[in-house]
């Protein structure tokens, strides 16, 4: 774990993060970072919009639930 500081950036306050962390996550400037409540109270930090995940896994459960029909339209 590391510390880092917040920094003034224009009227905003951020948050300057290591080469080493940006690679971990695969971040590059001007990417979209997600900021999510952990289950222990905290906050985590990600690259995976979780709304876009829910979604996705509503769709798969669609796809699994209809798989009968989805295969006889593709004849």
């Amino acid at each position: 774990m590391s510390a880092l500081k917040l920094t003034q950036i224009g009227n905003s306050v951020g948050v300057i993060l290591p080469k080493e962390v940006l690679a971990r996550l695969r971040l590059a400037k001007g990417d979209t970072v997600f900021v999510t409540e952990a289950a222990n109270g905290g906050v985590m930090l990600t690259p995976y919009d979780p709304e876009l995940e829910e979604q996705l896994e509503l769709g798969r459960e669609f796809m699994r639930e209809f798989r009968d029909t989805f295969r006889q339209l593709a004849k």
